[in-house]
């Protein structure tokens, strides 16, 4: 594949991608076109083409793609083919959720260490993976392999603890935190924001009520 830059827009469509053939797989389906891939994700047949050309295309003429093949390829540009050792900071109900989603270890995400302030949590094993202090963060990222931290901590420490975290050699953020962290550009950051979610939610509901009367 070229070195060359693939559109945010691109990147966010592989997942999508890729869950939808790994649901495939799981049915036994061998083959699918770039038509019927499109049924199935509402996206169009030539968005589908586009997208997978900027990796090398992976479909035959008369043929379509192979699922596991395909499945496989996009598991690969996603990084998937190996594991990614991770940590949770905050274990509150939104921690907690996350550190029980067994999908995560599936795709390769594997849970090391969860922190939290809570001294009343020390010691609270959820899947296997016990809760620990935050005095102890620094040391365990120092002398763990990390590559990701999830922020699920309130946005008034995230900032500290994100910083504290790149000192320690950490370079992926998953922020839960409600502020976008504003960081070195070497560092990667994804922010995750429920409530925007919600608000586009209760906007399209308001929109649909509009648009029939209600």
């Amino acid at each position: 594949m070229e070195d060359r830059e693939i559109s945010r827009a691109v990147i966010g469509r592989l997942p999508r991608y890729y869950r939808y053939l790994g649901e495939l797989l799981d049915a036994g389906v061998e083959r699918i076109s770039s038509n019927d891939l499109s049924k199935k994700m509402h996206v169009t047949a030539s968005q589908i083409r586009q997208d997978l050309n900027n990796f090398g295309g992976f479909g035959q003429q008369g043929y379509g793609y192979n699922v596991k093949y395909l499945y496989t390829e996009i598991g690969k540009i996603l990084g998937l083919n190996r594991p990614h050792n991770m940590i949770i900071i905050g274990a509150g109900n939104l921690g907690q959720a996350l550190a029980n989603y067994a999908s995560f270890e599936k795709n390769g995400f594997i849970l090391k260490g969860l922190f939290d302030v809570n001294s009343r949590l020390e010691g609270v094993a959820i899947r296997g993976v016990p809760i620990r202090m935050m005095d102890e963060l620094k040391d365990f990222v120092s002398q763990s392999d990390i590559e990701i931290a999830a922020l699920t901590i309130p946005k008034s420490k995230a900032i500290e603890v994100a910083e504290m975290l790149i000192e320690n050699g950490i370079r992926a953020i998953w922020n839960f935190a409600h502020t976008d962290l504003n960081l070195p550009e070497d560092i990667i950051v994804e922010n995750v924001h429920l409530s925007d979610s919600l608000m586009r939610l209760s906007y399209t509901i308001s929109r649909y009520q509009e648009d029939h009367g209600k």
